[in-house]
């Protein structure tokens, strides 16, 4: 004998379970039926998205423009490209356009903390920051120096550490202009840092 049916709250959990079983396009596409399954992304990539924003932005920003990310990315969900299995790349493009509607404050904060030595961003996640900020300050005003659209890049690189190919498919641009901008971001910021390996990395070394 098999014994007894499992109960009704299990039956659901396995279901739940076999449901999101797959990569990310599915999980997006069964979404569409199972609102529910979509926090499976929230769980997996709303870390690294956090980390990322408060870094660039300091971490009040970094609550609301995660939130506001993963509101974006279900309210879109239906636009998602299937073919694509990675999640992740999408996300970060999406939290890239909100940082973008605060690149003024993300200027000013960098600017401040190459004039002044003061890093409010680092003091909201840090706890010893005078050795950090020693060394981040000719980089601040490196980073303030660049465009938008050649920071984000070098950014999503060297710290978000996407591929080419994902920073060209978070930003819908083509792999040459990610290798274009991010070769001159670099040329401008080795001017400042030397030889810091997580700026200044070849072309070749990150596919």
């Amino acid at each position: 004998m098999t014994g007894p049916p499992p109960p009704p709250e299990a039956q659901d959990e396995r279901a739940q379970g076999e449901r999101v079983r797959g990569d990310d396009a599915e999980v997006v596409a069964q979404s569409l039926e199972h609102p529910e399954l979509f926090a499976r992304l929230y769980d997996q990539y709303a870390p690294d998205i956090h980390r990322y924003v408060t870094r660039r932005l300091g971490e009040g920003p970094a609550d609301d423009i995660t939130a506001d990310t993963f509101l974006t990315a279900f309210r879109i969900r239906a636009r998602y490209d299937l073919t694509r299995p990675n999640a992740r790349p999408w996300l970060y493009g999406i939290a890239g356009n909100l940082i973008g509607k605060q690149r003024r404050a993300e200027v000013r904060a960098l600017k401040a903390l190459a004039r002044t030595g003061h890093d409010p961003v680092a003091a909201s996640w840090v706890e010893d920051t005078d050795r950090r900020v020693a060394a981040q300050a000719p980089l601040a005003g490196a980073l303030a120096s660049l465009s938008a659209g050649d920071r984000h890049v070098l950014l999503l690189v060297a710290w978000a550490e996407l591929t080419y190919a994902e920073v060209s498919e978070a930003l819908g641009i083509p792999v040459g202009t990610v290798r274009s901008r991010l070769n001159r971001a670099r040329r401008k910021v080795r001017s400042t840092l030397g030889a810091d390996p997580a700026f200044t990395l070849d072309a070749t070394e990150v596919v």
